[in-house]
């Protein structure tokens, strides 16, 4: 795609028009996006892989309006590099980001139990950090080996001439949505009647869920009322509907609710033509979105039928709730920790 730095009226010397503070304020604004998604989604920082990406690409973010106002200031005359060589070298770093990203974050989680991965919490940040830095300079020199840093003279309208480079769009992410939207799509076709009463029943396990997290706080009060508090918990369970999902599709249901509203946003984008550069598109909320995938893989492959799998980092999607939903009440007598983390941490199943 093309990325307009100038355009001019053909005939009229005084209708020139720079776009750099367009620019200035677009990744502005996409460096607040970031802060506010990490914000709500890595309170609590972990020794994942994906988590120190996260922190790499906010770096990056802050690195890139800096560079732009460097350029801004100095003007064309003074500035060491143009802004279509910045914009063309940081879309081409950018779209080469997520495909090493992806795989190293599943072999990461994958090898979490492992010898290999048995680490001191510091030698795991050292480790991520280092592999973080290691995929930014590759991707730094794939791009600065294979972009075209000229301004192109294109006729942008009628009468108007324009300035433009260059950039990348990222392929991958235009096939990861793409591809998990159609799979999504296809596979809940068969389910479309019983998925209502899915959802409504994951959020009614995860609130029953929350009220015996605080009948079980006290140990004291439960051996005084162990009668009681067991024929409570039948009764809140005997409503489970029949018959239930199947654990793989309970999964994707509890990593649909949370992320269709990003796969739609990106789908209207493509539809519309709203064409955004790699610099954009690979973001926080792209990263977050792709570490609940391979946590749901993760949980999904290593999860058995008598308890779920309990060694990952905290996630916006309920992975425990939804394997309550496939699993039925009998397994509901499991420590409250692998159903319920503490009330602070818990997020709803349910967003718009």
């Amino acid at each position: 795609m093309i990325a307009i730095i100038e355009q001019w009226e053909v005939g009229a010397s005084d209708c020139h028009t720079d776009h750099t503070v367009k620019y200035l304020f677009l990744t502005l604004a996409k460096l607040g996006m970031d802060m506010m998604v990490f914000y709500l989604c890595c309170r609590k920082l972990s020794t994942s892989f994906l988590n120190t990406c996260s922190v790499s690409i906010i770096l990056a973010d802050a690195l890139l309006p800096f560079s732009i106002t460097c350029v801004w200031f100095l003007g064309v005359e003074r500035s060491p590099v143009s802004l279509c060589f910045i914009l063309a070298n940081v879309s081409a770093m950018y779209a080469a980001l997520p495909l090493p990203m992806m795989i190293l974050g599943l072999m990461d989680y994958y090898l979490k139990d492992t010898y290999l991965c048995n680490q001191s919490t510091v030698c795991k940040y050292l480790t991520n950090a280092v592999l973080t830095l290691l995929g930014w300079m590759l991707a730094g020199i794939y791009a600065f080996g294979s972009v075209e840093t000229e301004l192109r003279g294109l006729e942008y309208m009628t009468q108007i001439m324009a300035l433009g480079c260059k950039v990348s769009e990222s392929k991958v992410i235009f096939y990861f949505i793409w591809v998990l939207l159609t799979v999504f799509i296809c596979t809940m076709l068969p389910f479309c009647p019983s998925i209502p009463q899915w959802l409504k029943e994951a959020n009614r396990l995860s609130v029953v869920g929350g009220e015996l997290e605080n009948q079980w706080r006290d140990m004291s009060i439960i051996s005084a009322n162990c009668t009681e508090t067991k024929s409570c918990n039948e009764k809140d369970l005997e409503g489970l509907i029949h018959p239930r999902p199947p654990l793989w599709f309970s999964i994707m249901l509890a990593f649909s609710a949370f992320w269709m509203p990003y796969f739609a946003a990106s789908v209207i984008c493509e539809i519309f033509s709203f064409g955004e550069p790699a610099y954009i598109t690979v973001n926080l909320l792209w990263v977050e979105c792709t570490n609940s995938l391979l946590m749901g893989v993760v949980f999904w492959t290593k999860s058995s039928t008598h308890e779920p799998y309990n060694h990952l980092p905290e996630n916006v999607c309920s992975w425990h709730v939804f394997w309550y939903l496939s699993q039925g009440p009998q397994q509901w007598q499991l420590p409250k920790t692998v159903l319920n983390p503490p009330e602070e941490k818990r997020t709803p199943v349910f967003y718009v």
